[in-house]
């Protein structure tokens, strides 16, 4: 047996005194009340929180935000001075960790961890510096932790009972945050805002291949974070955690990335587009990680083990507070004058790190289900060896950023999105007349099934042209010299994949709205092509070069009828404009 579990099994039977309270405590949680079997329940999570806000100046809850259905979202404060003033964070330096617990509700350690956490710190049996501001989310995906059952996760050890992965419309939130469809998100993002976090951890259980590792661990992807935040993050934060937890006890490895093999061949780092959290969170420079305990180790383990990389990480963001503030400062100012930006990316595999891997061997015997061959790992032959780690990622698809968008006050949808966002944003003062370079969508592929209430829009391919577009007055013209620039392209521009065209938000000028009587228009096609030269040794070279076309007269007349002032200009044009 490996030494490293004989602490933590030894918690199965007791738990530590730091973590044991007097029976007459009522800030014993229910995780210790049950010797690490159940989790808490939403009310007695905000119960909690709520003896802890009155008892301790340290520590300060309100009310976030809605989630569906109207039910609060709550975020508790720490700060060792009692100093809950938001401006005199920014003013003084310190930086602001945001802890999200339970975005999937079936995976609740980070909600009794972070229960710990503040109780102790307010306690000072955790000891915060005064530079770090924590900001916890107790339970964040409110629908899905008062969906309460003891089945949805079906391959997972514990708790006892837990939520659902679904909010109330039965939304996965970790995939929302670009689309934004559930009042969790736009709560979360009006928080993110208010708040400029530059640290994020959210607290997640993984799924996928049997290993030793009781903690796995997902940075926001280095290369896509970028310029020196990314750097720093990638080359001095993430090794640190890992070297205290590796003193801690814990060998702890980069989220295991693979599903459909089993790891000793090695996997590639998580590349999480701006739907997930971390991904969104990086478009404003915050270092984003998921914390990934394994599903097959006792939950009182898990929770222990996430409580512990919490405290790391406090104390690795303390120790590199000034430099924190240094490069994400650095980094905004670069980001003001960068012409070119990466759209979209792969793994980059002429690169990779060696990892230090604590798996079981893996074998196939006869399934007691279907008789056939199943994936079996072997707990009586544990190994060590090191595998590759792919954690380099480089641009398949760049744009060069415009000096401006425009988008017409009719898109309600995407502009109060943009809003919410701290996009600035001025309505023209009158109907004036701009020239503009516009899209217009080419080809695209929409998946056959819906994912996450849409069905996204994929290989978008686009032309552009100049045109001389009147605008109305009220309609937003966005300067892109502004801290939302990331963001703005990343959601604007119609090729990438997480652009609100993928997201179905454009989706009107798919669909042509006028046409033509074939009859009736035969004339007219016949007098345009007598006076248009041109046009008419277009349609003739269109002929030449497509038999099929040759022989379709409907299909000769609607091209006419699509090269002529009668065809609708908006059809298929992306409505929202680049000044360059």
């Amino acid at each position: 047996m490996n030494k490293r579990w004989l602490p933590l099994l030894l918690l199965s039977f007791t738990l530590s005194p730091t973590y044991a309270q007097e029976k007459n405590d009522d800030l014993t949680t229910p995780f210790e009340t049950s010797g690490g079997k159940k989790t808490a329940t939403l009310k007695q999570a905000i119960d909690f929180y709520k003896k802890l806000d009155v008892r301790y100046t340290t520590l300060q809850m309100e009310k976030a935000g809605n989630a569906d259905g109207g039910y609060p979202v709550n975020v508790v404060y720490f700060s060792t001075d009692g100093d809950f003033n938001k401006t005199h964070w920014q003013k003084e330096g310190k930086i602001v960790i945001l802890i999200n617990n339970g975005i999937h509700a079936g995976e609740p350690d980070g909600v009794d961890a972070s229960m710990l956490l503040a109780r102790d710190a307010a306690q000072g049996k955790i000891a915060i510096p005064e530079n770090i501001v924590l900001a916890i989310i107790p339970a964040y995906n409110i629908g899905g932790i008062l969906n309460r059952n003891s089945f949805s996760r079906a391959t997972q050890n514990g708790p006892e009972s837990y939520g659902f992965r679904g909010n109330g419309q039965n939304l996965d939130l970790n995939r929302d945050f670009i689309k934004c469809d559930a009042n969790e998100t736009k709560t979360m993002q009006q928080l993110f805002m208010a708040l400029d976090p530059a640290v994020f951890i959210d607290n997640h259980v993984s799924d996928g291949a049997d290993y030793q590792h009781l903690m796995t661990l997902i940075e926001t992807q280095h290369n896509k974070l970028g310029g020196k935040t990314g750097d720093f993050m990638h080359n001095t934060l993430t090794p640190s955690l890992f070297k205290d937890m590796k003193k801690m006890g814990y060998d702890m490895v980069p989220y295991v990335n693979n599903f459909d093999n089993t790891p000793e061949n090695g996997w590639t780092a998580f590349n999480e587009p701006p739907r997930f959290a971390t991904g969104y969170m990086a478009l404003f420079q915050a270092i984003g990680f998921v914390a990934e305990t394994h599903m097959l180790k006792p939950y009182q383990d898990r929770v222990i083990a996430t409580l512990d990389l919490m405290k790391c990480l406090v104390k690795e963001v303390s120790k590199n507070a000034e430099t924190i503030n240094q490069v994400r400062a650095a980094d905004r100012l670069a980001l003001q004058s960068k012409k070119e930006f990466p759209l979209d990316w792969k793994v980059d595999s002429s690169k990779h790190d060696m990892v230090s891997f604590h798996g079981y061997a893996s074998t196939h015997k006869p399934s007691e289900v279907s008789g056939l061959p199943r994936l079996f790992y072997d707990h009586a032959k544990p190994y060590t060896c090191d595998v590759p780690f792919y954690s380099d990622y480089k641009p398949t698809q760049s744009v060069k950023a415009p000096t401006a968008y425009i988008i017409p006050r009719a898109w309600n949808a995407v502009i109060s999105r943009l809003k919410r966002n701290n996009v600035d944003m001025k309505p023209l003062p009158r109907d004036t007349t701009i020239s503009v370079t516009a899209y217009h969508i080419e080809n695209y592929e929409t998946s056959k099934h819906p994912y996450e209430k849409h069905y996204l829009h994929y290989s978008v391919k686009v032309t552009t042209d100049v045109n001389v577009i009147k605008f109305k007055k009220g309609d937003f013209l966005i300067m892109l010299n502004q801290p939302a620039k990331r963001y703005l392209i990343e959601t604007l521009e119609p090729t990438a994949p997480d652009a609100f065209f993928a997201w179905n938000f454009f989706d009107g000028i798919l669909q042509q709205k006028e046409g033509f009587s074939d009859y009736v228009f035969e004339d007219k096609a016949a007098e345009m092509l007598r006076n248009d030269a041109q046009l008419r040794r277009s349609l003739e070279e269109k002929k030449s070069s497509d038999t099929a076309f040759a022989h379709n007269a409907f299909a000769q007349l609607d091209y006419v009828y699509k090269h002529s002032p009668y065809f609708e200009p908006v059809y298929l044009r992306y409505p929202v404009y680049r000044v360059e």
